[in-house]
């Protein structure tokens, strides 16, 4: 319920305090689960206290219980493991503080943990977080490594010794977390968040030499798997745990085995490359010799040929075609020029022998009239009419007289 208060009608601190107090004491016993950070065992206490962390969260809540209730549990519970506390909330007015009173613990044992994996592990399958289609290929040769590991472990030395050994010239950008316990999730998170925002990161790598699946659970945890599956820089896990790989694995763009194969396969070998280009430049020496042999014999068996011996021989073939082909198209002419003069001295004579003129040189004359009109018949002239005959040297005048 809200209360009435103002700044000129203000709340005590211990009011506010008792008001808190009893709005806690009304709710009752509930099951918490998380991870033990503080554990404090007073000789002779009655009274155990311990931290509970939300192993996803930045999140504690303080827990205490008698010491008969954690005896219970004493031979498997320590720091760092995961249990289930049964306890009511409790309000401590003098302090403001909030705290919870354990009835019962129980450690979560590795079945349940397994079980609440693979659940986990097909949620986060069923959206598409393990999916082969969103793995990015790894650069052939990153400029600079992203390292995520444990401070001063094997697993460090393995991927720097172990990389710069394959390429000396490799750089890298090494954050240093827990890599176990309850400070590990979230500082792995940070550092892979923090590599992946530095634009010459080219890969990541997420380090730790093995363990048990206890210490392992850090990188199972969903938050971490999230956080590896929105990043825009290709991420190796290299946790070198084989019996039973945690969801960073399915996450991850690679996968590694060990620290050190995760150096073999993010970084490439000097050696192998320089043998490999020697190879290359051999197989390209090889082809390009194969060309030249190739194209001097093709030059060769040209040169070999005749009208590349004598290059004006063929010339000289198509000058002799060019004159028999002009001897020839001389020859067709003429035959046609002659026959042509035959044809038309025929003609001519033809028409010589056909002429009228032809008829007046053998004595024949043609007579007309005063008007130009041919006479073909005695019946068309009269008796006196001037007449003109033509004769082949000229023409005569003549004057028609009555037969007698």
């Amino acid at each position: 319920m809200a209360l009435n208060t103002s700044a000129e009608a203000p709340l005590p601190v211990g009011e506010v305090s008792r008001l808190i107090g009893g709005w806690i004491n009304r709710l009752g016993a509930v099951w918490v689960e998380g991870q033990i950070t503080q554990l404090s065992r007073r000789p002779g206490a009655g009274v155990v206290f311990l931290t509970l962390r939300d192993p996803s969260h930045d999140i504690s809540v303080g827990v205490t219980c008698y010491r008969q209730v954690f005896d219970a549990v004493a031979d498997v519970v320590s720091e760092g493991a995961r249990v289930v506390v049964h306890a009511k909330p409790e309000w401590y007015a003098p302090r403001g503080q909030l705290s919870l009173r354990a009835v019962e613990i129980r450690p979560v044992g590795i079945g349940e943990l397994l079980a609440r994996l693979e659940q986990l592990k097909r949620t986060l399958a069923s959206e598409g977080l393990f999916a082969l289609d969103r793995k990015r290929q790894l650069p052939f040769l990153p400029q600079l490594v992203g390292l995520v590991v444990g401070r001063a472990s094997a697993a460090e030395r393995d991927v720097l010794e172990n990389a710069r050994r394959r390429w000396p010239a490799v750089r890298f950008e090494v954050r240093n977390v827990a890599v176990q316990g309850v400070h590990a999730v979230p500082q792995v998170v940070r550092a892979v968040r923090e590599l992946d925002a530095l634009p010459d990161v080219d890969v990541i790598i997420v380090a730790r030499g093995g363990g048990s699946v206890e210490d392992l659970l850090p990188f199972s945890d969903e938050e971490l798997v999230r956080a590896v599956a929105q990043c825009r820089t290709p991420v190796v896990s290299a946790i070198g745990h084989e019996p039973d790989a945690p969801l960073l694995d399915l996450v991850a763009d690679l996968r590694a085995s060990t620290p050190t194969d995760a150096a073999k396969k993010v970084v490439p070998d000097v050696g192998e490359e320089l043998d490999r280009v020697r190879m290359l430049r051999d197989r390209a020496r090889r082809h390009v010799r194969g060309l030249v042999d190739r194209e001097e014999r093709g030059l060769a068996g040209m040169l070999a040929r005749p009208w590349m011996e004598r290059p004006h021989r063929m010339v000289d073939d198509r000058a002799d075609e060019v004159d028999a082909l002009l001897h020839r198209s001389r020859r067709v002419l003429g035959h046609l020029l002659d026959r042509a003069d035959s044809e038309l001295s025929h003609t001519h004579a033809r028409v010589v022998a056909l002429s009228p003129a032809a008829t007046l040189e053998r004595g024949y004359a043609v007579l007309q009239r005063a008007g130009g009109e041919v006479v073909r018949s005695p019946a068309e002239v009269g008796p006196g009419e001037d007449l003109r005959a033509r004769v082949a040297e000229g023409e005569l005048h003549v004057t028609v007289v009555p037969r007698t």
